[in-house]
């Protein structure tokens, strides 16, 4: 079908190539040498540190923080990427604001934290650098895993095993690894094709073929997995995405956020891509964020982002909020969508206003219009793809502490497993940690 965006309001080149560029450039500043050295004195290397109790991997903080202080950045890397070999990419996205960063006793007693995260990526960025890979590989085990998906999780874990002497094979259904990190992230944390490159680091370590364009439905079966490896590691992640249930959802001009995002970082042209004048976002999350700030600096005039809740129940972080507004996006509170009108493409989204009752959102019958050719959905992915015969549990696959799902010798992790948040580094950790039960499990 034919898409005619001009009509809809959806065009390309709003803004100059130049603007675009700089609107697009790194969101936080790298630290130079002395800016990391100044950062790091700020540090009380506070025994039993509550920045390391709330890093979902674990971190060593205070003493890769020690190691920057000493001149040693290269040793500092080491020591965040023995918890975390994504480090580099989370020092980048990480919500560093409300984890390591918040719980810091210079945050708690002058309301300016030690900046955690930029002196990670000071650190891991100086070792990448330099080309080295930090590890080395045990003697091989004989031991084959499959990993499917080769997202942060999937990543971690096949790390972790081919470290550990087993050899990895990890299929990825798209034509590039990287998973979120490299297709879900905004354009503006992960300039210069970091997460490529961060992902031929790690396979420096030996042991890892990944094999493109392949998964479940294309080609893979958990049977035929199960058959030909001695374990299994599922990291599949969440290809479907929730329906807003609003009539003319069908409308051109109406897209998933997340495939919006996909389509700005794999862009060569950034000044390339259309963007409508009157953009909404349907969601409270980073998704929301990501999208709406990257229309704005795309050059959408009027960008909003429609959430159902208040403020405070907003899965976006203060600092992303803020960001958004810095921008220009408006926030609108207490509001879910009725209906999309426009004759064939989206010209205007009609707003229930809601209020929460019982914890439940509910409609007060009041609403409000809004100019609309583009609007992107951010309201949650969901589990989509999986095998036949694993328990699942709220939608996603059901697992152990350390990954083990209901089917002997598979192991899950990452957004597709229950437990943990959807972050990254949470990913990272689930990778990880499963790596090691799989480990033993062959081993014993």
């Amino acid at each position: 079908m034919a898409h005619s965006h001009q009509a809809s309001g959806i065009q390309a080149g709003r803004l100059t190539a130049d603007d675009i560029a700089t609107n697009f450039e790194d969101l936080h500043h790298p630290f130079d040498a002395h800016e990391a050295a100044v950062a790091a004195d700020r540090c009380y290397f506070c025994f039993d540190a509550p920045c390391m109790q709330a890093c979902p991997t674990s971190i060593d903080i205070p003493q890769f923080i020690r190691e920057i202080q000493g001149g040693q950045p290269t040793a500092a890397a080491k020591t965040i990427l023995e918890q975390n070999i994504l480090g580099g990419m989370c020092a980048r996205v990480c919500p560093t604001e409300t984890l390591c960063e918040e719980v810091c006793v210079r945050e708690t007693a002058e309301g300016k934290p030690v900046e955690i995260g930029r002196l990670q990526r000071f650190a891991t960025d100086t070792l990448m650098e330099k080309g080295v890979h930090p590890f080395t590989r045990d003697a091989t085990t004989g031991k084959k895993v499959a990993v499917v998906g080769a997202g942060p999780a999937g990543l971690s874990a096949a790390h972790r095993l081919a470290m550990k002497g087993h050899d990895v094979v990890v299929f990825e259904h798209k034509s590039k690894a990287g998973g979120l990190n490299e297709f879900g992230i905004a354009a503006y944390k992960s300039t210069n094709e970091f997460a490529a490159r961060e992902v031929a680091w790690l396979m420096q370590i030996g042991g890892i073929t990944i094999e493109y364009d392949k998964g479940f439905g294309k080609g893979l079966t958990l049977d035929g997995l199960k058959a030909d490896y001695d374990a299994v590691f599922l990291s599949i992640g969440l290809a479907g995405v929730n329906t807003l249930r609003a009539a003319g959802e069908d409308k051109d001009g109406v897209r998933d956020a997340v495939d919006f995002i996909e389509d700005v970082r794999q862009a060569d042209e950034l000044s390339a891509l259309p963007v409508g004048r009157n953009v909404v976002v349907i969601g409270g999350g980073m998704t929301a964020v990501d999208a709406a700030v990257q229309s704005k600096l795309l050059g959408a005039e009027n960008v909003t982002i429609a959430y159902r809740r208040g403020r405070d129940a907003m899965g976006a972080s203060r600092f992303e909020q803020d960001l958004a507004a810095s921008k220009g996006v408006k926030l609108m509170f207490n509001v879910m969508p009725r209906e999309i009108l426009g004759n064939g493409a989206s010209a205007e989204i009609e707003l229930e206003y809601t209020q929460v009752v019982d914890g439940r959102v509910t409609g007060t019958g009041e609403t409000t219009r809004l100019a609309a050719d583009q609007v992107f959905k951010a309201i949650g992915q969901t589990l989509e793809g999986a095998p036949q015969g694993l328990a699942l549990v709220g939608g996603k696959i059901q697992v152990s502490d350390t990954g083990r799902t209901s089917v002997d010798g598979v192991w899950a992790g990452g957004d597709c497993a229950s437990g943990g948040e959807d972050l990254t580094v949470t990913a990272v950790a689930e990778g990880r940690d499963a790596a090691m039960d799989i480990h033993a499990s062959l081993m014993g």
